[in-house]
């Protein structure tokens, strides 16, 4: 969906001559467009979102076919019988699932091995040091059920940058005009995280880190994730963020972390990347 799919015909120009040598992955969920039935977890848009994504990336097979998010109004067999039936016709290889809580993840597990379907291998929640909630639940879900975890956000949509502290001018992005929930600073939410932010940012000088090592290497540092998705926009990012990969933080680094923002919290619910439908409007949860 990012860029009404261009940004999949981007990627299939980066890899001419070298498909062979990647693990591509993908999503289908997304609106893509205003037509009602171009979107969500349904048999008929899954089947047609896939073939959309396989021209656009001018690949025959996608390794990691991912479901953006749930779906409250498919049911998740139908979901699953979907991918199923993709891979056993060669055009996927893997199914995995995207910001599902918890208890979506155990169903899907259920669904698949009662109704022999293909299971969701991966799981790929927001974590980072702002939003920790999946800590609590989805983390060990995904380690009982033995699912890969890729952790999107790990620099919390910039907040652990360095761009954002005290007394200094925040900048600006296209994403706080898109999603104003996670950076207004009339939210006490976000004012919450500036303060969170400020004490890591002192915690990392003192370990002689930068804030950035120390986000992407305290996501790395738990045992359920498999990998950390980092959106660098320039060499020079990437080349910056790339050694947190080999760092490891000590026990008492960690402890220290946790004095300053609770196992399991996310400081705002709006950094979760998925809100259950059924709490709003009002009369969903009171029918």
């Amino acid at each position: 969906m990012y860029s009404a799919g261009e940004s999949e015909e981007i990627l299939a120009k980066a890899l001419a001559g070298r498909r062979e040598d990647v693990v591509l992955a993908t999503k289908c969920h997304g609106a893509m467009g205003e037509d009602p039935n171009r979107g969500g977890n349904s048999r008929r848009w899954i089947l047609r979102a896939c073939d959309e994504s396989l021209r656009r990336l001018d690949t025959d097979w996608i390794d990691l076919y991912q479901i953006h998010r749930p779906d409250p109004f498919t049911d998740i067999d139908e979901t699953l019988g979907a991918l199923s039936d993709l891979v056993r016709a060669g055009k996927v290889r893997y199914i995995g699932s995207s910001t599902f809580p918890a208890h979506a993840v155990v169903e899907a597990q259920w669904v698949s091995q009662r109704r022999t379907r293909e299971r969701f291998v991966s799981e790929q929640p927001p974590y980072s040091l702002l939003a920790r909630g999946v800590e609590a639940d989805v983390l060990p879900v995904c380690q009982q059920h033995g699912m890969g975890v890729l952790s999107w956000s790990p620099l919390a949509g910039g907040w652990l940058s360095g761009k954002y502290r005290k007394d200094q001018e925040l900048p600006t992005s296209g994403r706080a005009s898109r999603i104003p929930g996670r950076y207004d600073l009339t939210l006490p939410e976000n004012q919450r995280k500036l303060d969170v932010v400020e004490q890591l940012a002192v915690l990392a000088e003192g370990a002689g880190l930068t804030l950035i090592h120390l986000a992407l290497a305290f996501v790395l540092e738990h045992p359920a994730v498999t990998a950390a998705i980092i959106g660098p926009r320039t060499m020079e990012h990437l080349d910056d963020q790339l050694p947190a990969a080999d760092l490891e933080l000590d026990d008492e680094l960690l402890d220290r972390i946790d004095q300053i923002i609770a196992p399991g919290t996310t400081l705002n619910a709006a950094d979760a990347g998925w809100q259950a439908p059924w709490l709003a409007p009002e009369w969903r949860r009171r029918r």
